[in-house]
Order: C-alpha cells, then structure tokens, then sequence
C-alpha cells in the first residue's frame, strides 16, 4: 500500500495546488465572489485528502495499517474526488444541484478517517 497511495496523495497535493493557482489568477474576475470561495473550499479539502493520503501510507509503512488502512484510504480517495469534483464543478459552471452530490463525498471521506482510526485501535489491541 505505501508506494502506491503515497504517490496518488503526492499527485493529488501537486493537483490541489494547481488549482489553487488557477482559482486564485484563473479564476478571479470570471466567477461570482461566492463560487471563487466554493472553489477553494474544493481546492482546501482537496490537500487536505492529499496530506492525509500520505500520512496514512507512511503509518502503514512504519506500523502496518492492515485492510481497515487500506480501505480507508479508498473511501477517502473517492470522497475527495466527489466532494472537491463537486465544488469545482459547480463554481465554474454555477449548476447548484451538483450541490446535492457534494455531501456524499464528505460523508465518504468521513467514513475513511474512521476505517482508519477503527484499523489503529485495532492494531494497538493486538500487542
């Protein structure tokens, strides 16, 4: 597991900072003061997934997160595209019932810290 989601959550850091960018330059002028902060609501949450990513495959490098590690890190993995692909979408385009979808990812990256804090205490029990 290490490699491989340490990498995706590099890439999705790298890719939350392009976006930043690109709401901060690209956007400004374009879209409403509302969308721009939708935007980067998408773009915070977005490194946040990304940061966390990486945390959770170096714990399953230095201590074994196990499967609840692993599909926590997919529940998250799916929850940051859902929830800050959601956002995106709908600051640059204004189409508000994407809106409604945009939940489902934050209940899905919720679902994943706990996959996650559930594999820790589980580990921790085991010694």
């Amino acid at each position: 597991m290490f490699p491989a989601y340490f990498v995706i959550g590099a890439i999705n850091a790298a890719l939350a900072i392009a976006l930043g960018a690109f709401g901060a330059h690209g956007l400004e002028g374009q879209i409403s003061e509302h969308y721009l902060d939708v935007f980067e609501t998408g773009v915070k949450y977005h490194m946040y997934g990304a940061l966390g990513l990486m945390l959770i495959a170096l714990m399953d490098k230095v201590a074994g997160g196990g499967k609840y590690a692993q599909i926590g890190s997919r529940l998250i993995l799916a929850g940051m595209v859902i929830f800050s692909g959601s956002l995106y979408v709908l600051a640059v385009t204004s189409y508000s019932k994407l809106g409604m979808i945009t939940p489902i990812g934050g209940v899905a990256m919720l679902a994943g810290w706990g996959f996650v804090i559930a594999g820790v205490v589980k580990k921790s029990g085991n010694k």
